[in-house]
């Protein structure tokens, strides 16, 4: 990449449940996370987001608001998790008796 030109970023977030929203963004060589999140419409849409330190990911590794971009780089804003997934399963398991889930689950 020549230096000073241009890199193309995605940036993608679920403010809800089964919803994913994505931008398409032209930002400057040198670009970090932060600079991805800041130029799209992410802190305008949902400015309480940030208050819940979402979880931000570049192609779904962990990442820092300090990491560099490269071109074709997608960053993920995630909100935080309301339940640990393994609760949630417990209690689903739990409602629908052990014969209607799982390895036990009548079949026919």
């Amino acid at each position: 990449m020549a230096e000073g030109r241009p890199i193309r970023v995605t940036v993608a977030c679920s403010p809800g449940p089964r919803q994913v929203l994505e931008w398409s963004l032209e930002l400057p060589a040198g670009a970090t996370v932060r600079t991805a999140i800041d130029a799209s419409p992410i802190a305008r849409e949902w400015p309480d987001g940030a208050a819940h330190e979402p979880a931000l990911f570049v192609w779904g590794r962990a990442a820092r608001p300090d990491q560099l971009l490269h071109d074709g780089d997608r960053v993920e804003w995630l909100r935080g998790l309301r339940v640990d997934p393994k609760v949630a399963r417990r209690e689903r398991f739990r409602k629908q008796g052990s014969r209607a889930a799982g390895l036990f689950a009548r079949r026919g």
